[in-house]
């Protein structure tokens, strides 16, 4: 499934050409639209040529219909692509300076360098205005740090910001870039031929630019109805690979192995508790959070598993294994990592170091059930994460040494296949 990481599959050269030719495309393309002038480039802003906004806003919604097309067909992990954190203040502070920028010099960073290639002087002004200005924010970006970091609303779409699907997003985003394209014809005819606004033919006359319409507002009300895959459906796309990690128990840890993980001060060791409420009032692993499966497909909650640090270990626990790996399974589809499920569960922990400690009145041993999903132990009262046996490592002296399991933790970085324009 896309988007692949290219130089892994085709060698370093291969790859690396590849890119560069991209490169050659994309700058060639700008330069054929004007791009390299800077006239071309600030006349958007005194609404005579509109040519900049109706280039950008084209590679924009096509990215964006391709982006979302493929990902409902299940051709591409979304959740693969990066995608820029948001700091809602301090981009909207930069994004107004930038526009002062760009009509004062008529370039922005990208096009400053095609212009640059063309051995236009201004361009070669802009761009060392460009280099000198990266530096100066460097060595003071620390006056305005906590400006800087303010606002801060992590991997943030249009379509959370709205409360809407994506589907509906992309058609609303295709709707305003047609009327933009419409209302910027109307206004090159206004400001820049200089047309008396009572002889301009408001009606689109032009075939091509109806049916391309047409054909955009098709695919995102395509997109709309086939939707974007729940991670039910992507877990159907990628189980081949992930479901043999679970048939071969390479995620499965010993409770040896997360009881030493929960005290390596090198790692930082978050353990998911799927159970009922009751249950887990009943006795939990020292540390653990109760979360329910709904939690687990919303996508806000889901992200901030994604954003945990590297050293971060990630553990689900239930009774048994059934619960536990249902969530394994939803979360791993969502692109979760360093995700592990407690071998036996909550039963096995018990089972492995209840004997190395005396039970007391409150917790039995062995309450007739062999259900997975059942608790095999008796408790006369909730306890919680207090009794000795939730962290044995704390009461069991050597306990270390005497463990033995096969270790299975193995910390993996997350992935992205980025772009961008400068």
């Amino acid at each position: 499934m896309a988007p692949f990481d290219l130089v892994p599959l085709v060698g370093k050269g291969f790859g690396y050409a590849l890119f560069g030719l991209v490169g050659v495309g994309f700058g060639a393309i700008l330069e054929m639209a004007g791009f390299g002038d800077s006239r071309k480039l600030a006349g958007q802003f005194y609404l005579g040529e509109m040519t900049v906004l109706k280039v950008m806003f084209t590679g924009i919604i096509v990215a964006c219909l391709l982006i979302f097309l493929s990902s409902s067909l299940g051709i591409l992990n979304f959740d693969a692509i990066a995608v820029n954190p948001t700091y809602l203040t301090p981009q909207i502070v930069g994004g107004l300076i930038m526009g002062v920028g760009f009509i004062i010099g008529g370039f922005c960073p990208g096009t400053s360098v095609v212009a640059f290639s063309t051995l236009k002087l201004d361009g070669l002004a802009f761009l060392i205005g460009v280099v000198l200005g990266i530096g100066a924010f460097g060595e003071s970006v620390s006056l305005f740090d906590e400006f800087y970091n303010s606002a801060f609303m992590d991997r943030f779409l249009l379509s959370d910001w709205m409360g809407v699907s994506i589907g509906i997003a992309v058609v609303l985003v295709i709707l305003l870039a047609v009327a933009m394209f419409y209302g910027a014809e109307i206004l090159e005819r206004v400001f820049g031929d200089k047309i008396p606004l009572k002889r301009i033919q408001f009606l689109p006359q032009n075939r091509w630019k109806l049916l391309g319409s047409a054909a955009l507002l098709g695919t995102a009300l395509l997109i709309l109805v086939i939707g974007q895959p729940t991670p039910e459906r992507k877990w159907v796309q990628m189980s081949a690979v992930e479901g043999k990690r679970l048939l071969d128990r390479d995620v499965q840890i010993h409770p040896a192995e997360l009881l030493n993980t929960m005290n390596d001060g090198t790692l930082y060791t978050r353990i998911l508790d799927v159970r009922t409420e009751s249950d887990f009032n009943l006795f939990h692993i020292e540390g653990a959070r109760s979360v329910a499966l709904a939690d687990l497909v919303d996508s806000q909650y889901v992200e901030t598993l994604k954003r945990v640090p590297k050293n971060t270990v990630l553990v689900l626990v239930s009774n048994g294994e059934q619960l536990a790996t249902e969530a394994w399974k939803l979360l791993r589809a969502q692109g979760v990592l360093n995700l592990y499920l407690l071998e036996g569960g909550i039963n096995g922990w018990l089972d492995t170091f209840s004997h190395s400690l005396m039970l007391d009145s409150a917790l039995v041993r062995g309450n007739g059930s062999n259900e997975d999903e059942k608790l095999h132990f008796a408790f006369t009262k909730a306890l919680g994460g207090s009794h000795p046996v939730s962290n044995p490592m704390l009461r069991i002296h050597g306990f270390e040494s005497a463990a033995k399991y096969q270790p299975k933790i193995k910390l993996q970085t997350k992935k992205f296949i980025a772009g961008g324009c400068g």
